[in-house]
């Protein structure tokens, strides 16, 4: 079974080669850098390393874009699982294993490394708002640290995916709609080691994400119930 490790970098390069050695010892896998347009030397560090198959974008596009390009390389070259993982520090190794186990036995299409115990008291706030908006019944809404096995990997390929921005709810609304099933499983993270969050790095950013994201929960959930009445109607 091909297997990779997709980890999608922007100006990591103080983190990035501590990264990729702590996940080398998988041998199952295939590790892919997605370099999202690094102004550092992100690129040239991660070519010093044999095997390691390096995704350079021109610009950079975000971390969803970054993670989606990784995820539809992977579809398009048969691979039929991958794992996305940080390239801050904050994913430990060990959780590529309670992962692949976790969805070895659920045989879930989406399996979700969740660490409630960290965040900020903002990022705590977005998750209970948006599980109550959405529907979705997970913890640890954004993490990074994901299984996708290949149905997945389908359907994140799709234009349609490429309009999202993050890969938290509307991700998971998608494959939701699309009927595949996703789970967590309880993994420990390390704080990140360097950098900032792209979402919660400040007030602004944290109220541009939320109001983004509960606007597209809110027309999903609209959606749905347009469909749900127009069922009912031709009934």
């Amino acid at each position: 079974m091909k297997q990779a490790i997709v980890i999608p970098a922007f100006n990591e390069e103080k983190t990035i080669c501590k990264v990729i050695e702590s996940v080398r010892p998988f041998s199952d896998f295939d590790i892919i850098v997605v370099d999202d347009g690094s102004a550092d030397s992100t690129s040239s560090l991660v070519k010093q390393f044999e095997h390691v198959i390096l995704l350079p974008l021109a610009t950079n596009l975000g971390a969803w874009k970054a993670m989606q390009t990784g995820i539809r390389f992977c579809y398009e070259n048969d691979y039929q699982r991958v794992i996305t993982f940080d390239a801050d520090g904050q994913h430990l190794p060990d959780s590529i294993l309670a992962l692949t186990s976790f969805q070895k036995a659920s045989n879930s299409d989406v399996v979700i490394g969740s660490c409630t115990q960290r965040g900020s008291v903002a990022r705590h706030i977005a998750w209970r708002l948006f599980r109550k908006l959405s529907g979705v019944k997970i913890m640890d809404i954004t993490s990074g640290l994901r299984l996708y096995n290949r149905a997945a990997m389908s359907v994140l390929s799709t234009r349609e995916a490429t309009l999202l921005e993050y890969q938290d709810v509307g991700v998971l609304l998608m494959l939701k709609n699309f009927g595949l099933s996703f789970d967590e499983v309880k993994v420990e993270m390390e704080p990140r080691q360097d950098g900032i969050s792209r979402i919660f790095h400040s007030w602004w950013a944290v109220a541009y994400y939320m109001t983004h994201t509960s606007l597209l929960c809110i027309s999903k959930a609209r959606k749905n119930s347009e469909l749900q009445c127009q069922s009912s109607l031709n009934r």
